[in-house]
């Protein structure tokens, strides 16, 4: 069973104080940070880019830097991701034609691949050898472009669908994800959760990337007993 692990969505961050931010997550036990890259094409919305990333990495050496591509022509960014820092390439498979070469050109600049799924999206899109090549499959559960946007039930049933075909893959969820949703997705057997307004807005983002790892923790115990 792979392991919970819990990426704060930069998205909803202060990017005036982006660096800073990315260090109070990790401060509070988040493993991975999400860094959501939108081009202004695949989805309406404009965010960050490699400049940005490149700084990041510099400010905080060894950060894993989860890069979600909400960009057309994914395969044009391979390069400067990679050169920018980026540790994990989550492209859509909606933006490509050819996902299992781009899976290869990612893993060729020693990053790892993921493929992601907007909500219209059948989970049949992932088919066999795309899942296999994949080191991370990405169920979105809102529509991708923009942050706090309302969680997408129907959206789960994929997450249980590729879990039961790749049971030992890595299969995020993102999109209206907090303490209140989150279990039906690691029941459904999510174990990476990508959280924006639920983490960086609250008291005590500590408690709730804990409560989130706990979720997961307790769903898995569940599934094997």
């Amino acid at each position: 069973m792979p392991r919970p692990i819990i990426s704060p969505s930069v998205l909803a961050s202060d990017f005036g104080k982006l660096t800073i931010e990315c260090k109070r997550m990790i401060n509070g036990g988040a493993e991975w940070l999400h860094m959501d890259v939108m081009d202004g094409h695949f989805v309406p919305n404009i965010t960050i880019g490699p400049p940005v990333l490149s700084c990041v990495a510099r400010s905080i050496p060894g950060i894993f830097m989860d890069c979600h591509m909400m960009v057309e022509h994914p395969e044009k960014w391979v390069g400067d991701i990679a050169a920018a820092g980026g540790s994990l390439y989550c492209f859509h498979i909606e933006a490509t034609s050819d996902p299992l070469s781009l899976i290869k050109a990612i893993h060729d600049k020693n990053m790892r691949a993921g493929v992601a799924i907007s909500p219209d999206t059948p989970s049949t899109a992932i088919t066999g050898e795309i899942g296999a090549a994949a080191d991370m499959l990405l169920v979105m559960t809102v529509y991708p472009g923009r942050g706090g946007q309302k969680f997408l039930d129907r959206c789960v049933p994929k997450v249980a669908e590729l879990r039961a075909r790749f049971p030992d893959k890595d299969i995020e969820v993102d999109g209206g994800v907090g303490p209140k949703t989150v279990h039906s997705c690691a029941e459904a057997g999510s174990n990476v959760i990508v959280a924006g307004t639920a983490i960086f807005h609250a008291d005590n983002p500590e408690e709730v990337i804990t409560a989130l790892k706990n979720a997961v923790v307790t769903a898995q115990a569940n599934r094997s007993a």
